[in-house]
């Protein structure tokens, strides 16, 4: 319901132990009962929590030469982010593709 003399949206106020429809500009009615009234109803849902499986995570990376310093195998996965200044290289991250070890590469 909108106020008729300002068109703001009518607020609904107790006044004693009756309930009655009142604006911001001073406007108030009292019969409420036969008018709409706007409900809101909030519903939450749940969604469920994906787990990504490192090993899946592992085989879309690139892989390269890299010895392990863990178990020296010679093959590993490798990513670039930026760890520092955005004037400064970015750092490569490797991971060992047969152990798992990870190891940065700051050069």
């Amino acid at each position: 319901m909108f106020c008729p003399k300002c068109k703001n949206l009518l607020m609904v106020k107790k006044e004693g132990n009756k309930k009655i429809l009142a604006c911001s500009c001073g406007y108030k009615e009292s019969k409420i009962e036969d008018k709409p009234m706007i409900k809101e109803k909030v519903s939450i849902e749940h969604k469920a929590v994906e787990v990504i499986d490192d090993e899946l995570e592992l085989r879309t990376l690139p892989k390269t030469e890299a010895e392990c310093p863990k178990c020296h195998h010679r093959i590993a996965y490798f990513w670039l982010k930026q760890t520092r200044a955005s004037d400064e290289p970015e750092t490569k991250f490797l991971k060992c593709e047969k152990c798992k070890h990870l190891w940065r590469d700051y050069s």
